[in-house]
């Protein structure tokens, strides 16, 4: 049996294209003499459709894309994620589901058991779990059908949880294994991933077909990396990584091999980040009907680093970067900056902030006697910039990209309403010691971005000689707490456990707490680590914080 694994970036909504998408690739895969072939969780509609799936015109959509879809399956079976109805009124009103058609009908639909609530996933708002799980079959094969966590409920030792899918089908004694996910990027899931699946098919005895898709809906990146195993759980396909991909495996006496997929060389941590946040600044853009981008280009490594990532993702054509020079601005900056846009190609101009700073300080000079100038007059630097580049913005079209890191966005190292507004940020779960690496990445085979820029002192340039060490650790130490702090949830007592001095954790854990409301109002992240702030990591706003 030849199978075809379809892994395809789909956009929310969209049925028209998705729905062409899809039976462009079945109509690839009968030309190739497929006799099936898969496609990823939740292909028709798209994931996550949030609160679309409630309204009645979303649902009717996913009913007539099933049936066209289920025309052109005559000759080929099919196997594609859809929403679909629950007949049962007590329960939520629909199932994630794995349609499976034969013959130009849908013939089974498997609904998913094991509903994600955790990080950025909330599928319990949306679904009814399933309770009752059976193979289906096809050509005398018997398969193990299966939705994303319905496969991956074991732990890293490979042992099951009280009601997992798979304890219930492999009492049916399947021959083949099949998962169709939506199973999101981050630089430290892949090979968790690979372990688990791996684990199922030495538990199973048989062979494993796994579709995932590709592509970015805002703040979740999709890798793809579809993956075929044998029977002794050997990886023996990998599709490619950020690119959609159509790929062909045998099945045949209890075992797969692979026919057009070969297993990939393992890339590196930043380059994943990297192609990770081309492609999910470039879907941004293209799935919301926008063309140009605008950002503030300081000189510094943030706005370089943005600035080199958007060339490469929209053309350096559609990237204006402003240069928005102050009193302070050092001339290595402007400097710095101006080989940025010349290493790049985008499109620049210089606009001088002094005179609207000082206009902004002299109109309050009444309302501030007597008082000592503050972070106030840096912040009004910060926020005349704002109101500049959201200018450009509205007369051109042009959409802000924010420029801030994750360390900055942590401790609160960000105007409100200045240096953090925007429409996306781009490297909002970078932190700043990783930057570096990213931008050494980008400079890998030319220089982008200037090598000044990264060796020279961060600094923010809102008074004379400011740098970042002024108010923060050094990065490398303070991105190692926050580490442990964010990505692991550790408290602060269980990090000074870790070794890391205590007053250090006590003030680093309440810049992060104090934050909270900035981070509130900040734009969207590009998600590429296991604890991105936004949606994925939901802190009161008002609480008394444990440390």
């Amino acid at each position: 049996m030849k199978i075809a694994l379809a892994q395809l970036n789909y956009h929310i909504g969209n049925f028209e294209a998705n729905t062409e998408k899809i039976i462009s690739a079945i109509d690839q895969a009968k030309e190739a003499s497929a006799d099936l072939i898969v496609f990823s969780e939740l292909a028709i509609g798209g994931y996550p459709a949030k609160d679309l799936l409630r309204t009645k015109v979303f649902k009717q959509h996913c009913d007539e894309a099933i049936q066209q879809i289920a025309t052109h399956c005559q000759d080929i079976a099919c196997i594609v994620g859809a929403p679909v109805k629950n007949s049962d009124p007590e329960g939520k009103e629909l199932y994630n589901t794995a349609v499976f058609i034969e013959h130009g009908a849908v013939r089974n639909i498997v609904k998913k058991g094991l509903l994600p609530d955790y990080d950025v996933f909330d599928e319990y708002r949306y679904f009814e779990p399933n309770k009752r799980f059976d193979c289906i079959e096809l050509n005398g094969v018997k398969i193990a059908l299966t939705i994303c966590e319905d496969l991956w409920d074991d732990d890293e030792n490979g042992n099951s949880y009280v009601g997992d899918p798979m304890e219930e089908l492999r009492k049916e004694k399947p021959d083949l294994l099949i998962n169709i996910a939506a199973s999101p990027f981050s630089y430290a899931h892949f090979d968790k991933r690979v372990k688990i699946l791996s684990q199922q098919v030495r538990k199973s005895g048989c062979p494993l077909v796994y579709v995932n898709q590709i592509g970015a809906h805002m703040d979740i990146i999709f890798d793809g990396r579809s993956l075929a195993f044998n029977n002794e759980g050997t990886k023996i396909a990998e599709l490619k990584r950020f690119e959609e991909d159509l790929a062909f495996v045998t099945y045949h006496q209890q075992n797969i091999t692979s026919t057009t997929a070969s297993v990939k060389e393992p890339a590196t941590e930043i380059a994943l980040i990297h192609d990770a946040l081309i492609l999910g600044l470039r879907d941004y853009f293209q799935k919301s009907g926008f063309k140009k981008a605008v950002l503030g280009l300081s000189g510094g490594l943030d706005s370089a680093l943005v600035a080199a990532l958007a060339c490469e993702a929209l053309g350096a054509d559609n990237v204006l970067a402003i240069l928005m020079p102050s009193v302070y601005s050092s001339d290595h900056s402007i400097s710095d900056a101006m080989d940025l846009v010349t290493n790049t190609g985008c499109k620049h101009h210089i606009v001088p902030i002094k005179d609207i700073a000082s206009a902004y300080e002299n109109t309050l000079a009444p309302l501030f006697e007597g008082l000592k100038p503050d972070t106030t007059e840096e912040n009004i630097q910060a926020r005349a910039r704002a109101v500049i580049l959201m200018a450009v913005s509205n007369k051109f079209g042009n959409i802000l990209l924010n420029t801030s890191n994750k360390s900055e966005a942590a401790v609160g190292y960000g105007t409100l309403y200045g240096d953090m507004a925007g429409s996306i940020s781009v490297i909002g779960d970078v932190y700043k010691s990783k930057a570096y690496d990213l931008a050494r990445y980008i400079n890998r085979e030319r220089e982008i971005i200037p090598v000044n820029t990264i060796e020279k002192a961060p600094s923010a340039e809102l008074r004379p000689d400011q740098k970042d060490s002024d108010s923060l650790p050094e990065y490398d130490l303070l991105d190692s707490i926050l580490f442990e702090l964010i990505e692991n949830e550790k408290t602060g007592s269980e990090v000074v456990a870790m070794g890391f001095e205590k007053a250090l954790v006590e003030r680093v854990s309440k810049l992060v707490n104090n934050a909270e409301f900035k981070r509130f109002q900040a734009p969207p992240i590009l998600r590429i680590s296991p604890k991105a702030f936004g949606s994925g990591r939901q802190i009161p706003l008002v609480a008394k914080y444990c440390y």
